[in-house]
């Protein structure tokens, strides 16, 4: 008798089982609602910002189903609303809605009265998140006009383009300082008052700084010949030099000056 109540609570298990899985299969691929997922996303972008993308995702407020269609209106609605991945791609498994594409990285911030967006190296235009993982700085004093363009538009502006060029060009060397904390983190703004002499043609073009440190960088890229000043190379080497040799920028000075050819120093192997 035992083993006849055994047996029978086998069967009755597995035709449980078996029913589960019958409904399972017969449910409609479209009626299976998931949330959708970020496909290794850099370690930079934080919850909130996830949590934006997946809101932006949404088809008229609805759930999402899991089925080509709705695959589809996924990607135009992420294409049309989120700035943040450029070549959107997003794909269906049995189990999720994959969202994949290229990350822009947002190198500097604006500040317009209350509002605040970022660019990246090629000027796009990206809604403000906080970020805290990156090194951010603030570009201060662009001319007025024109108006900031609506997020995932290019923001053309020679004296913002500038700026950006410079701290492209610092990002590129402190990837290689692999044992140190990168420079950037230390630099708080960079200053384009008088961007092309503008305000006034015998004085430094752009500023950076760093806390209460002011760092004098000169002449915009590829314009050192015209002014007089330092190559771009040995500014790099000269400010990195500073930086570590002190292990910071906050080493006791009020003001680094890159700009004197008189005060180059050896350049690195990587002549940046």
């Amino acid at each position: 008798m035992a083993v006849l109540k055994v047996a029978a609570l086998v069967c009755v298990v597995a035709a449980v089982v078996a029913v589960f899985v019958f409904l399972k299969r017969a449910i409609p691929v479209s009626q299976k609602t998931l949330t959708p997922k970020l496909v290794k996303p850099p370690a930079w972008v934080t919850e909130q910002l996830e949590e934006e993308i997946y809101a932006a995702a949404g088809v008229d407020g609805q759930d999402l189903k899991l089925d080509t269609d709705v695959a589809r209106s996924v990607q135009n609605n992420l294409a049309r609303r989120v700035a943040w991945l450029d070549n959107v791609k997003v794909r269906v498994t049995n189990e999720q809605l994959l969202i994949g594409g290229q990350w822009r990285k947002p190198v500097a911030m604006i500040k317009r009265g209350l509002y605040k967006f970022y660019v990246d190296a090629e000027l796009v235009v990206l809604d403000y998140v906080p970020l805290p993982d990156l090194p951010i700085v603030e570009v201060k004093e662009l001319s007025v006009l024109p108006s900031p363009p609506s997020s995932g538009k290019i923001w053309q502006k020679d004296d913002l383009g500038a700026a950006v060029a410079i701290l492209v060009r610092l990002a590129k060397r402190d990837r290689l300082l692999t044992d140190a904390r990168p420079l950037l983190y230390e630099l708080d703004s960079i200053d384009v008052s008088n961007f092309d002499g503008r305000e006034n043609s015998r004085a430094r073009h752009v500023i950076l700084y760093a806390k209460d440190v002011q760092i004098i960088w000169g002449a915009e890229l590829d314009k050192y010949k015209q002014h007089f000043e330092s190559t771009d190379a040995q500014k790099i080497a000269k400010l990195y030099f500073h930086y570590e040799e002190y292990g910071t920028l906050q080493s006791g000075v009020k003001r680094i000056n890159l700009c004197d050819p008189q005060d180059d120093i050896p350049l690195p192997i990587d002549k940046d």
